[in-house]
């Protein structure tokens, strides 16, 4: 596989797992009619889940050829 197919692989690959994850995150953080500790607890996890995506995409993105 050559260089530039592999980076397009890659970059759809987190791009579709981090607008996934901020899709069905922010939602319940903005939509719900929970308790604002659970909203808290819940934008904090999801940040925590997207900083985790960040770092593992600067990892690969290294690490691709």
């Amino acid at each position: 596989m050559t260089r530039k197919p592999l980076h397009f692989l890659v970059n759809l690959l987190f791009l579709t797992a981090f607008l996934l994850v901020t899709f069905f995150g922010i939602g319940p953080v903005l939509l719900a009619d929970s308790s604002m500790q659970e909203r808290l607890f819940t934008l904090l996890l999801v940040l925590l889940i997207l900083t985790g995506l960040l770092l593992l995409f600067r990892y690969v993105k290294s690490r691709t050829p």
